[in-house]
């Protein structure tokens, strides 16, 4: 038996509300901000998922043999085009998508973390 169970999963970054709303419409919910620097994005099922301000935030690199990414979110999806149309619009950016064959692609949200969309 654990000793805890799991919170949050808590994005730095340098605008809350304005990646609070990206994963809102990848993921669905809404989103609760505080006035302080914290949102938190309500109504989807799994564990939560928070944004917290971080003065001078720097966002993880991937990939680089020299800085590491620290950690990905795995989002699964049932049509990577489709899903991937959609993230871009929102202002995701490629980060490993080129290659077809693959189940899973690589993005960066707004703030530069890495996620992937994965097929079912």
């Amino acid at each position: 038996m654990g000793i805890a169970t799991l919170g949050a999963v808590v994005l730095d970054c340098p605008d809350p509300v304005r990646l609070g709303r990206f994963y809102a419409e990848v993921l669905g919910g809404q989103i609760e901000d505080d006035g302080e620097g914290w949102v938190d994005l309500t109504g989807v099922p799994g564990a939560s998922l928070a944004f917290q301000i971080a003065p001078g935030h720097v966002p993880p690199k991937w990939p680089s043999p020299d800085a590491s990414q620290q950690f990905h979110l795995d989002l699964t999806v049932d049509d990577l085009d489709a899903a991937e149309a959609r993230v871009l619009a929102l202002g995701a950016t490629a980060l490993d998508a080129a290659d077809p064959s693959r189940t899973w692609r690589v993005y960066a949200d707004p703030a530069g973390h890495p996620f992937c969309l994965c097929a079912c």
